[in-house]
């Protein structure tokens, strides 16, 4: 591989982080609310409305029923908007965060709807309110599965990336298809395998030894 191409990777690799990283994050931020929002509002939680509940589901199931890639295309104008460019890794980032938040939050409503209904009782007995049975029993109680989605949504992110850079995203995606398949550059789209096989198994690997720290039963 050439002095520019190896650069040209280093470049890819720092734009892919930067977006799995920051839609991530944006991800969790939102997603987490949300999940708390689906598990409270749902029948017998702690803030039970099923109208709310029932407008959220379908809210998130609508944007999770939606392949990535068209989504990609749909967002276009709001990509304009918000960014002033529909290209670029910047640009990436809010399609990205769009489709990860409501994924995010179905998997973080799972780890939630898993705590001891026992313990929410309990604090409910002890006269704790809503926002403190959610500060101090949900998500502590919750916060290993809470962990290990976080963890799955930034490997599916990695993958979303890389796809994201077919319509000029940049990362790794995108030097894959320029110079890996259009100019027929089979060194670099070994080396993009690779890096993508690396970066999701750290990813995966101190996700892991973050629930095993986090797990109160181990």
């Amino acid at each position: 591989m050439s002095p520019v191409l190896f650069e040209l990777l280093l470049r890819s690799i720092w734009e892919t982080v930067l977006m799995t990283g920051a839609s991530g994050l944006i991800s969790l931020v939102f997603g987490l609310p949300l999940g708390l929002a689906l598990v409270a509002t749902d029948r017998g939680g702690i803030a039970e409305n099923l109208w709310v509940n029932r407008i959220l589901g379908a809210i998130i199931n609508g944007f999770r029923s939606v392949p990535f890639i068209i989504l990609l295309v749909a967002l276009i104008p709001l990509t304009r908007l918000i960014v002033g460019t529909s290209i670029g890794t910047w640009a990436a980032i809010v399609p990205l965060s769009i489709a990860a938040t409501p994924y995010y939050a179905r998997i973080a409503e799972v780890s939630l709807r898993e705590v001891d209904h026992g313990l929410i009782e309990a604090a409910r007995a002890m006269g704790g309110n809503r926002w403190t049975i959610i500060r101090e029993v949900l998500v502590p109680e919750a916060l290993p599965g809470i962990v290990a989605g976080f963890t799955v949504t930034l490997v599916t992110l990695v993958g979303a990336s890389a796809m994201a850079g077919a319509i000029g995203a940049g990362g790794l995606g995108d030097l894959a298809i320029r110079y890996g398949y259009q100019r027929f550059e089979t060194s670099v789209m070994v080396a993009v395998v690779v890096v993508l096989i690396v970066l999701v198994c750290g990813i995966q690997w101190i996700g892991d030894r973050l629930v095993a720290r986090l797990d109160r039963r181990g």
